[in-house]
């Protein structure tokens, strides 16, 4: 039977429509934009660099045709400049809002820039896109907002306290949007992401994700450090499970607006089995992992344990996880071991 998804990217090629990405140059950003052009469509790309990276924008044109990658207009520019916001909307169809500062100990270290670019930005992005009147706006929201919230799987409309800057920014992104939809009538919808990975996730730096980080010291045959006891557990989420629930709420019917969404696969590992099941998967390229997890004090600001339902985004969305976190593992794999061994 065909999926919604799969009936989307079929419209979408015979209707082709003008999208902006935020932040198209990061790891979700990016993977979205290889998506959007290989499916024909125009896209407007706009991205300070902050976060994101040349290499990953020409990665993306390897995997597209000279005829698709002609599709692309970027923009350098900041989402903290109005200016740079209302340039970048101009005459398009679809918002997807990716740009952001994640990261729960970035924002613990420095909560005024990160406040700058999530809600500043956040606002900014919103006030261009009513005035340009755009067919929709898709933002990034995030699980953070489930805060101390003890109860799993967690269902959208029950949250608890912020535990973190980053966290209150990306609720007030959600009271915001709200806000708008009652005030100006500019629907939009969130999408709480549930630790997403993949290829391009950056590996390096004081930030980095668990999974590509874990993934290069492994590769590079470095200590691998565990923030606890490793009895933490997540929602691990493969990127094109994230690419699909965009496109997917980016058309949405009205009746799908102006609500959150979790973006995951409704299960989750702890951090012991998430370390071996990356050992595992390097084994078939070669690579045995011999040392032993090193474990280190709980971090500030960390939610003991995550997973998502995903009932909500299945039933207004048409939203399907097409990859299990095992299924994504395997496929990052290889991109990892060509990036870090390069």
């Amino acid at each position: 039977m065909t999926t919604r998804y799969e009936q989307v990217k079929e419209t979408l090629k015979a209707n082709p429509k003008t999208w902006l990405i935020t932040g198209v140059a990061g790891f979700i950003g990016s993977n979205l934009l290889e998506t959007l052009l290989q499916l024909d469509q125009t896209v407007i790309g706009l991205d300070n660099f902050a976060t994101g990276h040349q290499h990953n924008l020409d990665e993306v044109q390897q995997t597209v045709t000279a005829d698709q990658w002609a599709r692309f207009t970027f923009i350098e520019g900041d989402i903290r400049n109005l200016e740079d916001c209302n340039k970048a909307v101009a005459g398009v169809d679809y918002v997807l809002h990716q740009a952001a500062l994640g990261s729960v100990p970035r924002s613990i270290e420095d909560p005024i820039t990160t406040n700058q670019a999530n809600i500043d930005g956040f606002l900014n992005m919103l006030v261009a896109a009513k005035d340009e009147n755009v067919a929709s706006f898709t933002y990034a929201a995030s699980s953070s907002t489930y805060g101390d919230h003890p109860g799993l799987p967690k269902v959208e409309d029950k949250i608890g306290k912020p535990l973190s800057p980053y966290a209150v920014t990306k609720y007030v992104n959600e009271l915001y949007a709200d806000v708008f939809a009652r005030t100006y009538g500019f629907h939009t919808i969130g999408l709480r992401y549930f630790n997403v990975f993949g290829k391009r996730q950056d590996p390096n730096g004081p930030y980095a994700a668990v999974i590509p980080k874990w993934m290069a010291a492994m590769i590079s045959s470095e200590p691998v450090f565990i923030n606890g006891d490793g009895e933490t557990s997540r929602d691990f989420c493969y990127i094109d499970n994230a690419v699909q629930a965009n496109i997917l709420a980016a058309v949405a019917s009205d009746a799908a607006a102006d609500e959150v969404y979790n973006v995951a696969v409704g299960d989750r590992t702890d951090l012991n089995s998430l370390f071996e099941m990356l050992k595992s998967a390097l084994i078939f390229h070669g690579i045995n992992y011999e040392h032993d997890i090193e474990y280190r004090n709980f971090r500030d600001g960390d939610v003991r344990h995550s997973q998502a339902s995903i009932s909500k985004a299945k039933a207004l969305l048409g939203y399907h996880p097409d990859f299990s976190i095992s299924q994504g593992v395997e496929t990052s794999v290889n991109w990892y071991v060509r990036a870090v061994l390069r």
